[in-house]
């Protein structure tokens, strides 16, 4: 696998999660009311507080105190961030994650910090091949890592685990990360649950879907598991892939007018791919076209992108449709919180980008967690308030989702492409989600990629002295 799809195709399959149905409520560690103080007599998220989308804000002035952990002070908290923008191969890899960061530090503390401290925020590149060497300086220094996404995380993640650093992560791609110890995430991608909402949102859009589907393969091994993973769970919803057999070279085809012919021999008319957007795949589809095939196309998250936009001039892409669980930043007018970030990150002259608003609700979880621990920031408190939270939206960036579980969501909208624009199409009422209790199905542990315990964490990295949530 090309190594600038690595970033790209974990990204999507963190966007592909799908959330569940319920509504935020009143009970502790949901972002749909307002928080009361934590211990320590922290201030007020409530009222006069600046809000975020629907969330109160996490953030504002105090009176806390003390030298209560690493990275903490009587007037400042530094945690750590970051990306993959340095790497050579795809330059500005993720870039999206720390401009959103960056853009949400400058909020908070436009409004007093967390309890009167600020956030100083240590910025990171990883350039893809540098996550092990970043993440042991963030050992060092910082209270936390909050927002990042680093493609080799699992590279790094035995250091730290090591040095016990918590995170609230943008997303994880290795299947240690993401079932690791003092982990969090706002969209949690856990390696056994998959949520397959597309699949059900285009059952439910196209009725011959379940025997007129297939997918198409690749010679990458990571995008073949992907693949494996969802083959699998359509054969379990009833949908029996047409097997015709296309495989498409990772490196690139001489002509792919060959599969386009098989695709419309075979009677194809719907394809799914793990794979990610490149000129490969757009000659395909371009292909396709010209081939006289007339498919829809059932993509994952990756596929709600800028690069495919302005690549579908010419319509060749107007049948793609995408499961996404964030709403899309077309809907900005309707939604406040999409809104917000793309004002705030536009101000800073930072990219604007699905990836960003991953990192944003990353960030407003933690804040929120932080907040309830009032003077008394110490990391156990953090990661106690942390697995409280089992409904979150990101103040509705996204539909609800269960950190605190390390669960996906279970609830989806689908856009379609119409030439150079996004569009939602499901459920008809924008700014909506589909839900269903069968929209997250588990999977074969031969797929995990790691070992895990009876809390679902991985053995691989676990040491004894890690900090757990304690019942408070």
């Amino acid at each position: 696998m090309k190594v600038d799809k690595i970033g790209r195709l974990a990204a999507g399959a963190l966007a592909v999660a799908l959330v569940t149905t319920s509504c935020a409520s009143d009970r502790s560690g949901t972002d749909g009311t307002a928080a009361g103080n934590g211990p320590g007599g922290g201030a007020s998220a409530g009222a006069g507080a600046k809000a975020f989308g629907t969330l109160p804000s996490p953030c504002g002035p105090g009176d806390a105190k003390g030298e209560t952990d690493q990275g903490v002070t009587d007037d400042q908290i530094a945690i750590g961030f970051g990306d993959d923008r340095g790497f050579t191969s795809a330059p500005g890899l993720s870039k999206e994650m720390g401009d959103a960061v960056s853009a949400m530090i400058e909020w908070c503390n436009g409004q007093g910090g967390i309890n009167g401290r600020k956030i100083k925020g240590n910025q990171y590149d990883a350039a893809y091949m540098q996550s092990a060497k970043v993440v042991q300086e963030s050992c060092k220094q910082d209270f936390m890592l909050v927002g990042q996404g680093f493609a080799m995380d699992e590279a790094a993640e035995q250091y730290r685990v090591g040095c016990k650093l918590p995170t609230v992560a943008g997303f994880t791609v290795g299947p240690n990360a993401a079932m690791g110890p003092m982990k969090y995430e706002a969209v949690p991608y856990p390696v056994d649950m998959l949520n397959i909402g597309a699949l059900r949102i285009a059952q439910k859009m196209f009725p011959d879907y379940k025997d007129k589907t297939d997918l198409l393969l690749s010679t990458s091994p990571a995008v073949s598991t992907g693949t494996n993973k969802v083959a699998s769970a359509m054969k379990g919803i009833g949908v029996k892939p047409l097997e015709c057999g296309v495989r498409l070279n990772d490196a690139g085809e001489s002509s792919y007018m060959p599969f386009a012919k098989k695709i419309k021999d075979c009677g194809a008319k719907y394809l799914w791919t793990s794979d990610s957007p490149d000129p490969g795949q757009f000659n395909l589809l371009e292909s396709i076209e010209r081939a006289g095939a007339d498919p829809a196309y059932v993509f994952e998250a990756t596929w709600y992108s800028s690069l495919v936009s302005k690549w579908n001039t010419s319509g060749a892409g107007d049948r793609l449709h995408v499961g996404m669980i964030f709403q899309p930043l077309e809907n900005a007018d309707r939604v406040p919180a999409v809104k917000q970030y793309t004002d705030l990150v536009s101000a800073k002259k930072g990219k604007v980008a699905l990836l960003g608003m991953q990192a944003t609700s990353a960030f407003l979880l933690w804040a929120q967690s932080a907040q309830k621990c009032g003077s008394d920031l110490t990391r156990q408190c953090v990661i106690n308030e942390l697995a409280k939270v089992h409904e979150w939206t990101g103040g509705g960036l996204h539909a609800p989702t269960d950190p605190g579980n390390n669960k996906p969501a279970s609830c989806s909208l689908m856009v379609k492409l119409n030439k150079t624009k996004y569009e939602q199409v499901y459920p008809k009422n924008v700014g909506e989600f589909e839900c269903g209790g069968d929209f997250v199905v588990t999977t074969d542990p031969k797929t995990w990629g790691t070992k895990l315990d009876g809390d679902r964490i991985s053995t691989r990295f676990l040491t004894g002295d890690v900090i757990k949530p304690q019942a408070s």
